[in-house]
């Protein structure tokens, strides 16, 4: 790891975490001090801030710090954890934008070749596509979820920002990009070119309104996710203070402590950021959402179980459906009651090569396909394939 990328922890916070109970957050964390270098060895989860706004279309030159999130984050008492975590401080900002990313792309590779999951907080969005670049030799396809109220494709012609991040990722080489899935989208926040775009590349995206009468619908996707990235700005205006309220319509501090939650079990997700907070020392709702959000989701990550070994038939049970003359093939574990659907995929690009792979689903999506309806996740994946 290189430290020479990372600003330590302040030294006035590591002496009020030295005062905290015993018990609390802070005083389980391995902290990198002005004092103390981390040994990273056994550590699961490992929290990195990063606070360069630059590339925000609302960049305001304001002086940022997350000191504020990790009071509030240190001062929680964890659950009954057995995960090991490492705060590592901020990424020093570079003198151009360019240098952060570079920064993050090495710090987030170096923790995914670890088995670390890299725990983002703050920044402009636009840092998630340094975070998707870390898998450039890592892995060879990546799905990223996004909980936004935009699908920030944007304009990919300019210069990147926080609000066309996406369709840069889209298309610049190297190509890694699988799935591309949008929890919490808001019509009257993006263009229909944007909408018809999604739709074509037969990308998934989830209506406000329909997570807010079931939160539950974010779970299948995130079990197939890599990357999961948060826009605060997805979160409605009466649950933060004054300086983050961005509109009365967007997820409530249960639903997105929930999300968070769901990313935390997803045995594949491997990089989580919490984006676009505006900080203030007058910020206590907002500092402790997210530190909620980050309490869920290694609560969640504590909770995870191996449960997509397929090979053991004592553990699941098998189901073939006939729709459209398409066999579908429904797989549902005894360990947990989760399910999956097959789907083929193409193992080499520019062949006709498949192999089956599964696709993480709902009961739901089996009960449709016995009524004789072609699962919607399944049929976009069988498109894109």
């Amino acid at each position: 790891m290189n430290y020479d990328l990372l600003s330590p922890i302040s030294d006035r916070l590591v002496e009020d975490v030295k005062l905290s109970h015993f018990q609390t957050f802070g005083r389980n964390l391995k902290l990198h001090t002005s004092e103390i270098i981390p040994n990273l060895d056994k550590i699961d989860i490992a929290i990195v801030g990063v606070l360069d706004y630059r590339n925000s279309e609302h960049h305001l030159d304001n002086e940022s710090n997350i000191n504020e999130i990790r009071r509030s984050l240190y001062a929680l008492f964890p659950g009954n954890w057995t995960s090991n975590i490492a705060d590592l401080g901020d990424i020093i900002i570079g003198q151009r934008v360019e240098d952060t990313y570079f920064a993050v792309s090495e710090i987030v590779s170096y923790l995914l070749k670890n088995n670390i999951i890299p725990l983002i907080i703050g920044g402009s969005q636009d840092i998630t596509y340094a975070a998707y670049r870390a898998y450039d030799n890592v892995k060879p396809m990546v799905n990223i979820i996004n909980i936004d109220k935009s699908f920030d494709l944007g304009d990919s012609s300019k210069p990147i920002s926080n609000n066309n991040y996406v369709g840069k990722i889209v298309l610049e080489k190297p190509y890694n990009l699988f799935n591309y899935t949008v929890m919490g989208f808001q019509t009257y926040f993006n263009s229909q070119e944007e909408i018809d775009l999604m739709e074509k590349l037969y990308f998934e995206y989830f209506r406000l309104g329909d997570l807010n009468n079931d939160i539950k619908f974010v779970e299948p996707s995130m079990r197939d996710a890599d990357l999961v990235t948060f826009d605060l700005s997805s979160v409605k205006s009466s649950e933060v203070s004054i300086k983050q309220k961005f509109s009365p319509n967007g997820f409530n501090g249960r639903e997105i402590c929930a999300i968070s939650r769901y990313a935390g079990i997803s045995n594949k997700v491997s990089s989580f950021g919490i984006y676009e907070y505006k900080s203030s020392i007058v910020d206590d709702a907002t500092t402790m959402l997210i530190s909620q959000m980050i309490w869920y989701f290694i609560e969640g990550f504590n909770c995870r179980v191996k449960d997509d070994n397929f090979e053991n038939p004592d553990e699941f049970n098998k189901y073939i459906v006939l729709v459209e003359e398409q066999e579908l093939v429904f797989y549902k574990s005894l360990k947990t009651g989760r399910w999956w659907v097959e789907t083929l995929f193409l193992s080499k690009p520019h062949t006709k090569k498949t192999k089956h792979t599964l696709l993480a689903c709902m009961k739901s999506d089996y009960d449709n396909a016995v009524g004789g309806n072609i699962p919607e996740r399944w049929y976009k994946a069988y498109k894109k394939n």
